[in-house]
């Protein structure tokens, strides 16, 4: 069972980083982004593709990964992620400027914004699959296979730390910008009310992208880091998406604190149920969690009777 929680946190980061990214989203723009999974999976074979490009010329002059190599993950993996997030922020960017602004100028039926987020996930996932097939890719390029063992016999691996690791790094690094920084204030302000946020003089559309830009790269971090991980595959971050949402409502929507604590239930929620089901009924565990939220709690967690928007 420790050995279980501790991989239900390993799985529980990975959901937090992807829901705070959603609730950012929604704490904002106040609409279901439904292409948000797939921002992960974007972001897997994103540095995948990076990944590719570092070793072309380390393969014509004969160098191998292991000379380079750290204890749980190759150093292109370190150098690769961050541009891999950057890529996938340019990306969602480039889709809201593409669509998501013109709807705005149009129509603010939250529907409408939710079905083009839906045509979009069915994009991304089909190029996805134009471009590497739709066969999993072992994503450990120079990870060492093996565990470590503590004590109660716990086994874990060096890149699962590694994963918890830059999770909390990110997450602390938003946490402070959101805080301390005059756009994260700004982005807090219009999550509370853009209009009014307008009126006092804070560029919305700029904070909009600003919203997209975050939101997206933790989405890709997500995913980079399920595929260093597990494997990867076209369709990881459409699976993904359920429990995503699951987090995002049990912690109240838009509410940054309320994901990070919810993505870490449902980790251990699912992982802790393989003790007792069989590991194929996993992501059903979000789907009972969400639908128990939505009859007892349907404001979240954290949220009280009327709606509140927390960044």
């Amino acid at each position: 069972m420790l050995e279980l929680l501790f991989y239900g946190i390993v799985r529980g980061s990975l959901i937090a980083l992807g829901a705070i990214g959603l609730t950012l989203v929604f704490g904002i723009l106040k609409f279901a982004h439904f292409a948000h999974g797939d921002f992960m999976t974007a972001g897997a074979y994103a540095i995948l593709f990076l990944v590719s490009l570092i070793h072309m010329p380390l393969n014509w002059f004969g160098i191998s990964d292991q000379s380079f190599g750290f204890v749980s993950f190759g150093w292109h993996t370190v150098i690769a992620l961050p541009l891999a997030m950057l890529l996938v922020a340019g990306l969602a960017i480039l889709i809201d400027f593409l669509v998501y602004k013109k709807l705005r100028k149009k129509n603010s039926n939250p529907i409408i914004f939710a079905m083009a987020a839906l045509g979009i996930s069915f994009i991304i996932r089909s190029l996805v699959f134009v471009f590497w097939g739709g066969d999993q890719i072992e994503f450990r390029p120079g990870v060492l296979r093996y565990a470590l063992r503590l004590p109660f016999d716990i086994k874990i691996r060096p890149d699962q730390i590694f994963i918890i690791l830059i999770s909390v790094m990110l997450i602390t690094s938003l946490h402070f910008f959101l805080k301390k920084s005059k756009t994260g204030k700004a982005m807090r302000a219009t999550a509370d009310n853009m209009n009014l946020a307008r009126i006092s003089g804070i560029n919305t559309e700029k904070i909009i992208r600003w919203t997209w830009g975050i939101g997206s790269a933790l989405a890709a971090a997500a995913g980079i880091l399920y595929g260093i991980d597990v494997k990867i595959h076209p369709e990881m971050g459409w699976y993904f998406l359920l429990p995503l949402f699951a987090a995002t409502i049990l912690g109240t929507i838009g509410n940054m604190y309320g994901a990070l604590i919810s993505g870490l239930i449902i980790g251990i929620a699912q992982e802790v149920s393989t003790a007792f089901i069989h590991g194929t009924y996993r992501p059903a565990v979000s789907f009972v969690i969400l639908i128990l939220i939505l009859l007892l709690k349907p404001q979240g967690i954290f949220g009280r009777r009327e709606q509140q928007w927390k960044l």
